[in-house]
């Protein structure tokens, strides 16, 4: 029997409370430290591996941690959820887009629908139609074939797209997969679209729409500035543009469009690259076989996830080292750094992904909680981020547990030699240098030049940016943030918080304001 508890009310959270706390400094420092760094490390699948040698945990808190997932019922709510169970409780809903990955437990039914065999049908019609793009069996008016597909849509229906696009552009150009070029409009600003689609032959462009109800706003409006720009060069948008939506949306049996893919209420928008909303654009740009090798890495982490022992589950395992950090040691915010340019927009992804889901100040059951939930997430590429924001991550005045992201070989295998060593030694030279420097710090009588330390990280390694290791790592961080959600007792798959904007903005445009509503708008011309 499952039991939805608050995290303040169980005995194993008090006791993680009273756990000796961990000297980082000392314990990363000389012989302890490189120790530290060697036995601190899980796999996490696609042959990379999650190391948290600068976390601020021994055994003990470990143990500790490894009886609150326990009595938590960590494993069991996260079966109950592969299983099938109504885990989204504010919406009343599912939560299945495991199931576009592979089959973890049982098999699911839902509204008579056997829902993995549903995925795999609409994962089947994608790969179909990309197929016959790259062949030149769809093409445009002239029989012109397509070389751009541009996705349209915003939050969840861009953010992990995008970012597993650019994760994998480069790879694929020397790889021999880059069948298509992407690109993306989300913003509902006309200088967004325009400016995209300036750069576009919109002769030889498809676009994907992507809304799952049909109605959101601004996918909608830019949908109406990509068919106008397109009438206007003389083109039939009907021959343009394909959608990604439910099956019960106004989108889904419409002349406008080439072809519609459908996905479901059970797969959440910033869960949702997996399902036809990351699968027609990167089918499209890279093939399905790409694709599917990305579903492969996702599916390897979440097998990993199901494990209930917590050193053999990197994402349960990282998820409540950061419980700790937020909830025993106050830790406010989380920087996502990887150093790797692909990974340029993953944790924008990530804010999303993390904030709109533990975001939250009530329980699943709409009780105000006593603790600390989500943390604000932040982050850019290494090497940029140390000429940026680097200088308050190592003396601010906030401590900022770090999860760094590092691969030993480049995706591109172009590199240059100068001073001794090449451009991808000096990167990975660099995370090294600022893990330890963060955890050790410096002393100094000058006290401007103090640093003192005991700043946490830990770091996901690979070999390489590969279809496999950019699914894995998606996957782990999505899992992560389940497992968060389940030890704060959220519900991690809705958003109203999102949705009080959207009502005023349409009481703006329909000029039913007063007060200061009404002021704004005046002062923005509306």
């Amino acid at each position: 029997m499952i039991a939805w508890n608050n995290m303040d009310t169980l005995s194993s959270f008090k006791a993680l409370q009273e756990t000796e706390r961990v000297d980082l400094v000392s314990a990363m420092s000389g012989d302890s430290g490189a120790r530290r760094v060697k036995s601190y490390t899980v796999p996490m699948g696609a042959g990379m591996d999650f190391n948290f040698g600068a976390r601020p945990v021994d055994d003990k808190i470990l143990a500790a941690l490894q009886n609150f997932a326990e009595e938590a019922q960590l494993s069991e709510k996260f079966e109950a959820l592969y299983n099938g169970a109504v885990i989204n409780t504010g919406e009343k809903r599912r939560v299945l887009h495991h199931l576009c990955r592979g089959q973890l437990g049982e098999a699911v039914v839902a509204d008579g629908v056997d829902k993995r065999a549903f995925y795999l049908g609409e994962q089947k019609k994608i790969a179909d139609f990309a197929d016959k793009v790259h062949a030149g069996e769809i093409t445009n008016a002239a029989g012109e074939t397509f070389t751009t597909v541009c996705q349209i849509g915003i939050g969840g229906s861009d953010l992990g797209p995008r970012a597993i696009y650019l994760a994998l552009e480069n790879w694929a150009k020397v790889t021999g997969n880059l069948k298509m070029k992407a690109a993306f409009i989300s913003n509902v600003d006309p200088d967004d679209a325009a400016g995209v689609l300036s750069n576009l032959d919109l002769a030889r462009s498809l676009f994907v729409l992507v809304s799952k109800s049909g109605t959101t706003l601004e996918t909608l409006t830019n949908e109406s500035f990509v068919k106008d720009a397109l009438r206007k060069a003389g083109l039939d948008p009907a021959r343009h543009m394909i959608a990604v939506t439910s099956e019960t949306s106004p989108l889904a049996k419409s002349a406008d469009y080439l072809t519609a893919f459908f996905m479901d209420d059970y797969i959440g928008g910033r869960y949702s690259v997996s399902s036809g909303v990351g699968g027609a654009v990167l089918s499209l740009a890279f093939g399905p076989e790409v694709f599917a090798q990305f579903l492969d890495g996702a599916a390897e982490a979440d097998k990993l996830a199901t494990n209930n022992n917590l050193m053999e589950n990197p994402a349960m395992l990282d998820a409540l080292i950061g419980v700790y950090e937020r909830n025993v040691l106050g830790y406010p915010c989380t920087a996502v750094l990887p150093y790797s340019q692909a990974l340029s927009r993953f944790p924008a992804h990530l804010q999303q992904l993390d904030m709109e889901s533990n975001g939250k100040s009530v329980n699943r059951f709409g009780h105000p909680v006593s603790y600390a939930t989500g943390p604000v997430i932040f982050g850019e590429p290494g090497t940029n981020g140390q000429h940026s924001f680097y200088q308050l991550l190592h003396q601010g005045t906030d401590i900022i547990p770090l999860q760094f992201v590092g691969f030993r070989s480049s995706q591109m295998g172009v590199d240059v030699q100068i001073q001794g060593s090449t451009s991808q030694q000096k990167l990975c030279a660099n995370v090294a240098a600022q893990i330890v420097a963060f955890a050790c710090g410096k002393d100094d009588e000058n006290l401007n030049k103090k640093f003192n330390g005991g700043r946490p990280s830990s770091i996901i390694i690979g070999q390489k940016l590969t279809p496999a290791a950019v699914g894995a790592l998606l996957a782990h961080f999505e899992n992560k943030v389940m497992f968060q959600g389940f030890a704060w007792n959220l519900n991690s798959f809705d958003q109203e918080g999102v949705q009080l904007g959207k009502v005023l903005a349409k009481k703006v445009l329909a000029h039913e304001t007063d007060g200061a509503l009404k002021v704004y708008s005046d002062l923005l011309n509306i």
